[in-house]
């Protein structure tokens, strides 16, 4: 399974609209309400990373309302619980 972890910076009042989007995309498995320079952290996972890519370029950066976005694919887990 393939991981990373998405940033997303939105406008002004829409995190809720933004959160109620992301759960509708099935690769997204968490995402949290953060405050400083980015507004919501998204951890999606897919299968492939190829599909990985496809889901952040396709679906999480067309968002409405999404400005900018700062993606880390993740190479390796070092802790896991």
């Amino acid at each position: 399974m393939k991981m990373a972890f998405v940033l997303l910076m939105v406008e002004i009042g829409s995190e809720k609209r933004t959160r109620d989007l992301l759960r509708a995309i099935p690769e997204v498995k968490e995402a949290q309400m953060v405050h400083g320079a980015y507004d919501i952290i998204v951890r999606i996972e897919s299968d492939t990373k190829s599909n990985l890519k496809d889901v952040i370029r396709g679906k999480i950066r067309n968002l409405e309302k999404v400005r900018s976005t700062l993606t880390m694919i993740v190479t390796n887990v070092i802790v896991e619980r």
